[in-house]
């Protein structure tokens, strides 16, 4: 089984969850990283990791199934023999005002961002009881914290992840497992990348640092939050946010 400790990490193939299953790497983790669908540089990413000298495996699955995530949880310690660390990160958006806002389109959201969290934290739960260990860290937003026009669906989904945190903390800090979430701003990723200048000078303008974030930024308050020096805090939301909601 080794002595290194084993950390997985939903919807890790590109953005901030790639960033963090690096960073967790960089300090020695073994990392199961959960996809949705195969995608090019997934082999890149696997070698990237792996020349930190830990393990590193895929695990697929649709976080919206509860089936597919319970075989993927029994799968992935089948392959290490635990799960020390559960970064949620798996998430969409699908913005519009909720004027022109599809049913469909709501529920989407929650399934994979609400719902998801839920699937995969259910099935991990039983193993970190059983070894009286444990973090798990949900990636939620300042969105769910302080709302945002033509986002209805995914400000619902990241708040609902920050009251599933608490709760989840308050039940299973007698055994040892620790739970937080981390709510980021804007993130310098792909889905930034698209904006015009015009209005990434407007996003930096409501942001006291006056500059997005970028993933590393992120990854360093995760690896905080998976290591030792995080054992008194259970139940916290944190922002990574440059100071945009206070």
């Amino acid at each position: 089984m080794g002595e290194r400790r084993v950390a997985m990490v939903t919807g890790a193939t590109r953005g901030i969850g790639k960033e963090i299953a690096l960073e967790l790497a960089q300090n020695g983790l073994d990392i199961a990283i959960n996809y949705r669908s195969m995608q090019e540089g997934m082999e890149d990413l696997k070698k990237e990791i792996e020349a930190y000298g830990v393990r590193c495996e895929f695990v697929g699955a649709d976080v919206a199934n509860f089936e597919q995530c319970e075989n993927m949880v029994k799968e992935t310690v089948e392959k290490f023999g635990k799960i020390d660390i559960l970064v949620n990160n798996a998430g969409i958006t699908k913005d519009g005002l909720i004027m022109r806002m599809k049913k469909e389109d709501f529920e989407a959201v929650i399934d994979i961002n609400l719902i998801g969290t839920f699937n995969v934290t259910r099935n991990v739960i039983p193993y970190m009881i059983k070894q009286k260990s444990g973090r798990i860290i949900n990636v939620s937003s300042v969105v769910g914290v302080a709302g945002n026009a033509g986002q209805t669906n995914y400000s619902a989904s990241k708040a609902g992840i920050i009251g599933f945190t608490k709760s989840l903390a308050k039940e299973v800090a007698s055994r040892n497992i620790l739970v937080n979430a981390i709510a980021p701003g804007f993130i310098d990723t792909d889905m930034t990348k698209v904006l015009s200048d015009n209005v990434k000078e407007g996003i930096n303008a409501q942001i006291p640092l006056r500059r997005m974030g970028n993933p590393k930024e992120v990854a360093k308050v995760v690896k905080f939050l998976a290591s030792e020096d995080s054992s008194y805090i259970t139940g916290q939301v944190i922002n990574i946010d440059g100071g945009m909601v206070m």
